[in-house]
């Protein structure tokens, strides 16, 4: 149980993240964005680090780094892939990609589900696609590059998240820190080679740097909850951040909820009683 409310806390925070991180891509270049986000997020895991410890080993050091090089790529396709449209196709695919493939490393590893979770976990990636996807009616078909966009950030986050799972339990947030220096250095040095491209709108600081620190809690909830649960469970769980995207939209933008995504989300709460039982 401590694990699914860790997964949902999650899935929240990363919803309010990329809401704020997909309006700062529209004001700026997405290089501008992500060079504010992640350094932010770096900050808060370095505040962290004296009351949650950290342990420096070479598996922490190893995964957190892989995990690292997944995030810049996560940050920067999946800003560009919410900046460009259409949401309500994109979003799912995204969303959708993200959920699979760490489902598919914890079965492998060995992971078992009762009946219950059997029930819940397709349920849970129905409930993904339903909340994700806007109204359809008139809807711009995407390209072929935002769909490989869309693609692309759906598998990173998958690797970030299955290589956070691996790192040692006892390392603390070791691994969130090297993750996040990394990242850090490899947005600074791709901003730093494209800087004539990046156009000279500013970008929209506190926007940007509140999507840095939701990211960071929402990656420490998630290594919380792979620690303590089984990574089939709480990535499906996670993969549900759409719906904070969702709900945020309807309270500051004043969007409509539309009946499919009502739909999923009494799906996805369906879905997280069969997946607590397990």
């Amino acid at each position: 149980m401590i694990a699914l409310l860790l997964a949902l806390g999650s899935s929240l925070a990363y919803g309010c993240a990329d809401f704020l991180g997909g309006l700062g891509a529209r004001k700026a270049h997405v290089l501008r964005t992500v060079m504010i986000a992640a350094p932010a997020s770096l900050t808060v895991e370095l505040l962290l680090w004296p009351f949650l410890g950290a342990s420096f080993g070479t598996g922490a050091l190893a995964w957190g780094a892989a995990s690292g090089v997944a995030s810049a790529a996560a940050f920067a396709l999946l800003y560009r892939t919410l900046a460009i449209g259409p949401m309500n196709v994109l979003s799912p695919v995204t969303a959708l990609v993200s959920a699979m493939l760490p489902v598919g490393v914890g079965l492998l590893q060995g992971e078992h589900l009762g009946a219950a979770g059997l029930m819940g976990l397709p349920l849970a990636l129905v409930a993904v696609v339903l909340v994700s996807a806007g109204h359809s009616a008139g809807s711009v078909r995407p390209s072929r590059t935002a769909l490989l966009l869309a693609f692309g950030a759906g598998a990173a986050i998958a690797l970030q998240l299955v290589f956070l799972h691996q790192t040692p339990s006892a390392s603390g947030v070791a691994p969130l820190i090297i993750g996040r220096a990394v990242s850090s250095a490899v947005i600074l040095t791709a901003a730093a080679l494209m800087r004539r491209r990046l156009g000279s709108e500013r970008p929209a600081y506190a926007v940007s740097a509140t999507a840095g620190v939701l990211d960071s809690l929402a990656n420490l909830l998630f290594l919380l909850a792979a620690r303590s649960g089984d990574l089939a469970v709480v990535a499906v769980i996670t993969a549900l951040y759409p719906a904070g995207t969702v709900l945020l939209a309807r309270s500051v933008l004043a969007e409509r909820i539309h009946r499919g995504q009502l739909i999923g989300l009494g799906t996805a709460a369906v879905a997280v009683s069969l997946l607590a039982l397990t």
